[in-house]
């Protein structure tokens, strides 16, 4: 592009230089001339010299309108403008450097590095204007590789407080194009208290203090988000609920048990449709005793949108009921939405835990889904072993379960609650632990509780091993 446009500019020139040499042969050719009448008086004059006179009339035009200026600069002078002999001086210098600015623009809107490092470099020397051509030097450099010309640029706008913002934002986009993580973070912080209600800074700043784990900072960086109108409260409610999490977590790991259930219930207060902050919400409030408070914060999620997480927590809040405790427990929470899958579901896995066959094939009869679900596969596995049907039958259902976990449909197929009763883990009685959840808050129930419905004959054969081996229990609810 650069080289093309040399070329024209050579090629203009060349033309140029042809037309007048043509035009002036033409005038010395030409045997006529000019008669001029004025005050009944005739001047003839040869083209030649009529041309040579007419150039100096106007080189004489712009002499006298050039001195009449000046000569007007000098009479504000006197009059105490102290300026104006130098604005009159100056005046054509900063057209040209203004012009230059232009150009460079341009240049720099089309990609041509050298133009537009050249036009800068220009403008910088005529305008002697360092706030109005730093930037545009700056962004030359960078178009043309210089990263320390450029480097160099946005220092000395970051240095001058009328251009303070523009340099450190510069800055900062360098450091984040070179991956320099800290030192963008400690120019993003400065852009926003010098900006403080630029979005993409703000948005910057709280990428990268999430990104280097500063949660309180990201929280203080949201709260602007969001009283600046960037985010929709719902969205920052539900990132503020996050960060509250992973202060939690940490104040946990600190031993401060006290803050991090304070952190841990603001999570849930922001964003109560948020499984992972409600759940960590119970598990604080029953570690400080607060039962009632854990199965009340459980009941409200639960009417916002039924899950098997919060089946776990509600089921952690009485780890050491027996089955038919925990069902009639749960009779209550299932009463909230009873036509719900989750309900359904979770019904059936509490039948099962006390070894009511009919009432678990009862709920997951009323189980509307268009494909079997992994889970739904499970717990009609579990029906089957119970009630004594065939092994093929049972591993039927176990077949179509793995294929609806492969094919993404029904979500984890691993359950506490279940298994034990598919792979025949014997017929011992243990210490009861529950019908939905384990100790630590998962759902679902002591592997050896459930192994009391398996068929007495239903011995373990290497392939349910591999089974119990492929499928590490984890949630009933």
């Amino acid at each position: 592009m650069g080289m093309l446009t040399t070329i024209i500019r050579v090629l203009m020139f060349l033309t140029l230089v042809a037309a007048g040499i043509w035009g002036l042969f033409l005038l010395i050719q030409d045997p006529g001339g000019i008669t001029i009448r004025f005050a009944g008086r005739e001047y003839f004059f040869a083209p030649l010299h009529f041309a040579a006179l007419l150039t100096l009339g106007v080189v004489g035009l712009w002499l006298v309108i050039r001195i009449a200026g000046l000569l007007i600069a000098v009479l504000r002078f006197l009059d105490g403008d102290e300026t104006a002999i130098s604005r009159f001086f100056n005046r054509s210098r900063e057209r040209r450097g203004l012009e230059a600015m232009a150009r460079g623009m341009a240049a720099l809107a089309s990609g041509d590095a050298k133009a537009a490092r050249s036009s800068a470099e220009k403008a910088e020397l005529l305008l002697q204007r360092p706030e109005l051509t730093r930037l545009l030097n700056a962004q030359a450099a960078e178009l043309s590789g210089d990263d320390l010309r450029a480097e160099t640029y946005y220092r000395a706008l970051a240095e001058d407080p009328a251009t303070a913002f523009i340099g450190v934002r510069g800055l900062l986009n360098r450091a984040l194009e070179k991956g320099q993580t800290d030192r963008a973070l400690k120019l993003a912080d400065a852009a926003a208290r010098l900006h403080p209600k630029d979005a993409t800074v703000l948005d910057t700043l709280y990428t990268l203090q999430t990104r280097t784990f500063d949660w309180d900072g990201a929280r203080k960086t949201l709260a602007g988000q969001r009283r600046h109108g960037y985010l929709p409260k719902p969205e920052a409610n539900r990132r503020d609920a996050m960060l509250a999490l992973a202060q939690a977590e940490d104040a946990e790991g600190d031993g401060e048990a006290e803050q991090a259930r304070k952190l841990a219930l603001e999570a849930a207060r922001l964003d109560p449709e948020n499984d992972e902050a409600v759940t960590t919400a119970v598990r604080h409030l029953v570690g400080a005793g607060s039962k009632r408070a854990a199965a009340r914060l459980v009941s409200d999620a639960w009417r916002r949108k039924p899950s098997p997480a919060l089946a776990a927590a509600f089921a952690s809040i009485e780890p050491g009921e027996t089955p038919e405790e925990r069902r009639k427990r749960f009779q209550k929470l299932l009463s909230v939405y009873p036509t719900h899958a989750e309900s359904r579901l979770l019904a059936a896995e509490l039948a099962l835990m006390t070894k009511d066959w009919e009432g678990a094939r009862k709920a997951i009869a009323e189980l509307e889904e268009e494909e079997p679900s992994a889970r739904s596969c499970l717990v009609r596995a579990a029906i089957a072993r119970g009630e004594g049907a065939s092994e093929v039958e049972v591993r039927a259902w176990l077949a179509r379960a793995l294929e609806a976990q492969d094919d993404g449909r029904g979500g984890d197929i691993r359950h506490h609650a279940l298994l034990p009763l598919l792979i025949g883990a014997g017929d011992e009685e243990p210490a009861p632990t529950g019908a939905a959840a384990s100790d630590d808050g998962e759902a679902g129930t002591d592997s050896a509780e459930t192994a009391g419905a398996a068929s007495p004959d239903s011995g373990e054969t290497p392939e349910a091993a591999e089974t119990e081996t492929r499928e590490r229990p984890s949630s009933a609810a």
